[in-house]
């Protein structure tokens, strides 16, 4: 599969806005616009900057613009270092110590990201630079902000200021925001920031995703691509209309739809090769589009497998590649009766690479998950004989001698990998971590004379920063699952296990741990 980005062609909506952008940055731009695309905020954000950039190259204006991610932008440092340089055309580099656009403050140890005083001052300093031999032609500078609800979470006492920066800067400025929420969903109170001019991308109808991939299908292939991209919007439209899932979710189940036309060409042309001919015929110059019922039993087949390809793809339990090669269709599917078609979905969609995700996973996220799966399962009173390496932690006590106890009738214990993971603290796992690493992983490490007392080694490797930090990344994946406050810094954070007792036999195997020596309670 072609790994090339997809493009998606440029819908009507958002060729009217470009277009309506250029007169009024052209003309007489207003101070504050506001772009609310409620599909693809990126799309539009990349009609702006291509119209932008095009502005640029016209010999009558002088027009400077800056892109701004608001999600990359977290903080006003930031904020106001990514505005300043991409106005100035300056890229801190190591040569010049990562330094950021300083102008006339060069060599005075002051900054222009220190505030939003300074900030504007800044903006005046390079509008004076860009108008420059330029006198004709008045500076007009243009902020583009791409996801700007962010900017509520991340800074919310800015919002109000970005939107009047033309009245605090005293220049030539445009502001523009680019969401996919509406202005009232984001608007400061009290009124603090004006009423911005509003420019409202429609969703895309279901004929504007006819172009999704043009790399994707040969030419002559046009007319049932178009009827196929209809028919993966019509599956998935109640649930995304994004320009960039479909042609994800097209890209991905189109190899699969086109494989029986491909297949029943290639016969077709080997069976009207004449005997004892030795001449291979290109299928290329014999490809032509497939008769009405062959495109409505494709469409039959194949409608189950877009279904399957988005509950696996939207959510990326899977990639389009692996997709596409898990489900290959048989070969010559055309000439098989519709009653003897075989499944087109070759496993449920949350079974999609599992066992590949784990494997690539890092040795040391393997231990994090094993240890992790152990502390949510194994009681905590058990670690020490389960763990514990002393001469007698693990021997059990012997009964005295006598006739047994008689003891009252109980309920039998429901195993504890029936009743879900437990939640532990991160000491705990840690701890656990240690033992594992102790008695599996020291003869792969690399040789390190400076530690001469035997769990040194692994004492220095659990504690560091690497180690905590590949905690974080597994709670993100959703590997591990926090179950403590964020906001709680006095006790040791609680987690519990987000794996099964498969995918934790998977790692253990990976690593050489015995996983059901070390449980409890055992399969």
């Amino acid at each position: 599969m072609d790994d090339r980005p997809s493009q998606p062609t440029t819908s009507d909506g958002y060729v009217e806005a470009a277009s309506q952008l250029l007169v009024l940055v052209s003309a007489h731009p207003p101070p504050f616009i506001y772009v609310h695309d409620p599909s693809t905020p990126r799309v539009a954000t990349s009609t702006i900057n291509s119209m932008l950039h095009n502005l640029k190259k016209e010999p009558g204006l002088n027009v400077a613009f800056a892109h701004i991610n608001s999600i990359t932008c977290f903080t006003p440092r930031l904020l106001y270092d990514t505005v300043l340089n991409a106005l100035a055309g300056w890229s801190p580099t190591w040569e010049r110590g990562c330094a950021n656009w300083s102008g006339p403050l060069e060599g005075t140890g002051q900054r222009f990201n220190e505030s939003f005083d300074g900030f504007t001052h800044g903006l005046r300093a390079i509008n004076d630079a860009v108008g420059q031999g330029k006198v004709a032609a008045e500076p007009r500078l243009v902020l583009v902000f791409e996801n700007a609800e962010r900017l509520k979470e991340t800074m919310p006492d800015i919002l109000a200021p970005l939107a009047r920066l033309a009245e605090l800067s005293r220049i030539v400025i445009t502001t523009i925001f680019v969401s996919e929420v509406r202005w009232e969903h984001i608007r400061p109170s009290l009124g603090a920031a004006p009423d911005p001019y509003y420019v409202d991308i429609p969703h895309p109808e279901k004929h504007m995703h006819n172009g999704l991939d043009p790399y994707t299908y040969h030419p002559i292939f046009r007319s049932l691509y178009v009827h196929f991209a209809a028919t993966v919007h019509g599956v998935c439209a109640v649930f995304t209309t994004d320009l960039d899932d479909l042609a994800y979710i097209a890209a991905a189940t189109w190899p699969a739809f086109i494989r029986p036309v491909i297949d029943e060409y290639r016969r077709i042309d080997i069976l009207q090769i004449p005997e004892g001919n030795t001449i291979e015929k290109e299928v290329e110059d014999s490809l032509a589009l497939p008769p009405e019922d062959a495109r409505i039993r494709l469409t039959r087949l194949f409608t189950p497998s877009i279904t399957a390809a988005l509950e696996a793809l939207y959510p990326r339990h899977t990639n389009a590649a692996a997709w596409a090669t898990a489900n290959v269709p048989p070969a010559d599917l055309l000439l098989v009766p519709p009653h003897q078609v075989p499944p087109l979905v070759s496993r449920p969609s949350e079974d999609y690479d599992t066992e590949r995700v784990m494997r690539q996973l890092p040795r040391m996220a393997k231990f994090i998950l094993v240890a992790s799966y152990l502390a949510s399962t194994n009681p905590s009173s058990t670690d020490m004989r389960m763990f514990g390496r002393g001469p007698d932690e693990r021997a059990k006590r012997r009964r005295k001698g006598g006739s047994p106890r008689k003891t009252s009738a109980k309920a039998s214990a429901i195993p504890q990998r029936l009743l879900g993971p437990m939640p532990f603290p991160l000491d705990r796992m840690i701890a656990i971590l240690g033992v594992l690493l102790e008695e599996n992983d020291t003869d792969t490490r690399r040789p390190a004379p400076e530690y001469s007392v035997p769990g040194e080694h692994t004492e220095v490797e659990i504690s560091r920063t690497a180690t905590y930090a590949q905690v974080m990344e597994l709670a993100s994946m959703h590997l591990l699952h926090r179950t403590s406050p964020a906001e709680r810094l006095e006790m040791s954070p609680m987690y519990k296990s987000g794996i099964g007792y498969d995918a934790a036999l998977l790692l253990a195997k990976d690593v050489g741990i015995k996983l059901n020596d070390l449980a409890w309670d055992p399969v």
